[in-house]
């Protein structure tokens, strides 16, 4: 059997999804024809069948190719900060590293201290940050400094893991 990377694999997934896309949209409009009355039906160059049967190849591709990702990002591991974690875990890993960076650096783009306006006509309220922007900025910079090199670890594994499948429908 013809093996492809994972890398590889990921991309082939996006390419099923849209092929299922592009046959659901071909489906829908093969399925349907307008005629006057007493016309006759006139013969698609393709049948609401045949779409219906490569979609329904195209999704158990997508199917089979779900599930051999999945086994390899299991069974497969980088090693990342003193740890020896699944890809599939990793991935999370990276994907937590940017959320938390995302909230970081939001909370270091804020003011340490603001007017807040429209509370009380005579009195001054402000709103006092309990943290220190500067560290939260920083601390962003290197989850995102992290996450990139998860990420490329990752990338890098995928490139070296194979799986077995026929990708000759596709490329």
């Amino acid at each position: 059997m013809q093996t492809i990377s994972l890398a590889e694999a990921v991309k082939l997934k996006s390419i099923l999804t849209k092929k299922v896309h592009e046959l659901e949209e071909e489906l829908r409009r093969v399925a349907y024809t307008t005629i006057e009355k007493g016309d006759s039906i006139p013969t698609p160059v393709r049948t609401v069948s045949t779409v219906e049967a490569e979609l329904q190849e195209v999704r158990k591709d997508a199917r089979t190719l779900d599930r051999l990702m999945y086994k390899a990002n299991s069974e497969n591991t980088v090693s990342f900060k003193n740890e020896t974690v699944p890809l599939v875990e990793a991935i999370e890993w990276a994907t937590q590293l940017r959320a938390e960076a995302r909230l970081c650096k939001e909370m270091g783009a804020s003011p340490k201290e603001e007017i807040q306006y429209g509370y009380a006509e005579s009195t001054t309220v402000y709103k006092v940050a309990l943290f220190e922007p500067e560290d939260y900025r920083q601390k962003a910079i290197q989850l995102e400094r992290e996450a990139h090199k998860l990420s490329n670890l990752i990338n890098a594994k995928n490139y070296t893991v194979t799986i077995a499948f026929n990708d000759e429908k596709y490329f």
